[in-house]
Parts: structure tokens; C-alpha cells; sequence
């Protein structure tokens, strides 16, 4: 969105008297706004590059600046946890901002991938602090205009569990996720990337692949497409440069899985063209799917357990960061798809 011939939102104002926010987000699309939205003006404050997205944001009643400096200034006055939720291809710019004028604050982020967040992290001297998140929720839609607090609510919100991870800092993002209903789960940046790769990433490789199939068949294909066209195309509907920014930093680890998922194709065609039958990707693509639905639906009944209060459930793995082992117990919870949750 451009920005010509628009006025600079004003600096923040200063806040009334035991008004103290503790979290600052960094840029207020879909999932720095939604996550503005999920924990109040009472609670955070923000900055957006954008004026028009900013004063969007203002003019519904939260503190959002397009003075990055201020912003990050205000945050080191006040210890907010900073959360970036800028694009990646924005994010050199915006650590070097908080390496500049807000060194010490504890820092998140809502990124994609992790690893390359990581890596950037530490090039620019901030990982003391810093404890990488992504919550697993989103839309087709983008910007200010799609925001919505319910968002993250029973969505799960991966908070790494890197070497270096800040026991503070990972409490910190912890409780925020947490209070925006999410499910945490951890995992290091490497084994997360590694995941969303083959549930997310690739999924949108292929959603672009089918819309482009239906579009080549022209009207008649268009107008005969129905709940499997629509379902599978969905996340095709993504703004291409956010689709970009997405998948292509998670690179190594998307190759790997294309490459698996041509190697079926490539195969059911060869079975198509040799037998007329498309050999074992369909037998074999519906019990992953099945897979898919029981882990699903165990992880609801497990909620369901643990919300009745009758104690039968065994709820998520308790973490009390910082203790002896506790990177450990979080990457040994993650690996098992297992949900975690901070100790009182």
C-alpha cells in the first residue's frame, strides 16, 4: 500500500495515569492486528509503516505509531514484550531498529519460519532475549481490515525452544499466547521449519498448481468446480507477495518435500498411463488423511477432558521455564504433538 500523499500518524499520545501496556507489536496487518486486537489497548500498543494502516488502527481505538523509534523507545520505558509481525523481507530493517533504540527488551515474533528469524536475531546482536513464535492461524485475506481477535482462540501457537531460549522471555510469549487461546507447543526453529514445510508451505504450492489446472480448463471447468475446487484452492486467494514472503525463506526444507510429493505423482502417472489405475497414492493419501482426523480429534477430546474439571484428562505437559532440563521436556512435548502449558 502506498503512502504518497498521506500525513504521518502522530507519535503516541501519553498514556492516562496506570495505563501501562506490556506488549508492543511491530507491524499491524492480519496477524500483528489480530493479535493488537486479541489483547486490547489496555494491553498493547504498536507501530505500523504504513500511515493509512495506522491511522485504521488508531481510528479503532488502539495506540499505533508510524515513528518506529518512539515506538521502541516507549517499549524499553515501559519492558513491553516486542512482537515482531512484520514480512520477512522487513525484518533486517525493523532488528535493526530494536538493536538500535530498544537493545534489552524481551522479543518475539509471529513469522512463518523461524530458522531464518533465528539466524537474523543474532546477526544483529538480540538473541539474549529473544524467543521465536508462530501461531498456526491466518486467512486468505490480509491487512488491518481482516484483523480478528478470535483469531488465535484453540489455534497452536509454536514458542520455540532454540539452545539460547530466555527462560523470561519464553514465559512471557507463553502467557501472551495463552491468553489469546491459543495451544502452545514447542519446538527448536530447525523442527519447526521442517514441519510447516509439509503442512503449510507445500499447501500452498499446490493450491496455486490446482487453481491454475481449473483456470486452463476455462468457463465450463470454472462453472462446474465445486467444494473440492474451492477447499483445495483456498489459500490461492493469498496476496502472491505474501504467498513469496511465506514459502520461499523456508526453501531447503520446501524443496525436500516437493521433491516427495513429485515422486508420487510422477509415479501415480506412470501407473495411469501403464495400468489405468493410479496405483497407491489414492489408498495411501486417504489414511494419511485419516491420520490426520484422529489426531484431531483426539487433541478435541483431550480438550474437552480437560475443560469438564473432572480431572480425568492429562492435560498438557507443565513447563516451569528455566528449570533443570526444561528445553528438553519441551522439545520431547513437541515431537510427540503434545500441547504445553507454564507451571503456576
Amino acid at each position: 500500500m502506498t503512502t504518497e500523499g498521506t500525513s504521518a500518524t502522530p507519535p503516541p499520545t501519553t498514556p492516562e495515569p496506570g495505563f501501562e501496556p506490556t506488549v508492543c507489536v511491530l507491524g499491524v496487518g492480519l496477524i500483528g492486528g489480530s493479535l493488537l486486537r486479541a489483547l486490547g489497548a489496555k494491553r498493547a500498543f504498536g507501530w505500523n509503516r504504513s500511515a493509512p494502516t495506522a491511522e485504521a488502527a488508531t481510528a479503532a481505538g488502539f495506540d499505533v505509531s508510524t515513528d518506529l523509534a518512539h515506538t521502541l523507545r516507549l517499549a524499553a520505558e515501559r519492558d513491553a514484550l516486542v512482537v515482531v509481525a512484520v514480512p520477512l523481507p522487513a525484518l533486517d530493517a525493523t532488528l535493526g531498529a530494536v538493536a538500535e533504540h530498544a537493545p534489552g527488551v524481551a522479543l518475539t515474533d509471529v513469522i512463518s519460519v523461524k530458522a531464518p528469524v533465528l539466524a537474523a536475531v543474532r546477526r544483529h546482536g538480540l538473541a539474549a532475549r529473544f524467543v521465536g513464535g508462530h501461531p498456526m492461524a491466518g486467512t486468505a485475506h490480509s491487512g488491518w481490515d481482516a484483523t480478528d481477535p478470535a483469531l488465535f482462540r484453540g489455534a497452536t501457537w509454536l514458542v520455540a525452544a532454540d539452545d539460547d531460549a530466555d527462560p523470561h522471555t519464553w514465559r512471557r510469549v507463553a502467557a501472551m499466547a495463552s491468553e489469546c487461546g491459543s495451544r502452545l507447543v514447542a519446538a527448536t526453529s530447525v523442527e519447526h521449519d521442517a514441519a510447516v514445510a509439509r503442512i503449510s508451505h507445500v499447501g500452498h504450492v499446490l493450491a496455486e498448481a490446482l487453481a491454475l489446472a481449473g483456470a486452463r480448463g476455462g468457463d465450463l471447468a470454472l462453472a462446474l468446480a465445486a467444494g473440492s475446487f474451492r477447499d483445495g484452492t483456498r489459500v490461492a486467494g493469498t496476496a502472491p507477495d505474501l504467498v513469496r514472503a511465506i514459502c520461499e525463506p523456508n526453501r531447503d526444507a520446501l524443496l525436500g518435500v516437493l521433491d516427495e510429493v513429485l515422486a508420487d505423482l510422477t509415479a501415480a502417472r506412470g501407473s495411469l498411463t501403464a495400468e489405468g489405475t493410479l496405483g497407491p497414492l489414492v489408498d495411501d493419501g486417504h489414511r494419511a488423511r485419516r491420520a490426520y482426523e484422529a489426531v484431531q480429534g483426539a487433541r478435541e477430546s483431550q480438550a474437552e477432558r480437560d475443560s469438564d474439571g473432572d480431572g480425568d484428562g492429562d492435560g498438557p505437559v507443565t513447563i516451569r521455564p528455566g528449570a533443570p532440563g526444561w528445553l528438553d521436556v519441551l522439545r520431547a512435548a513437541g515431537a510427540q504433538g503434545h500441547a504445553v502449558a507454564l507451571a503456576d
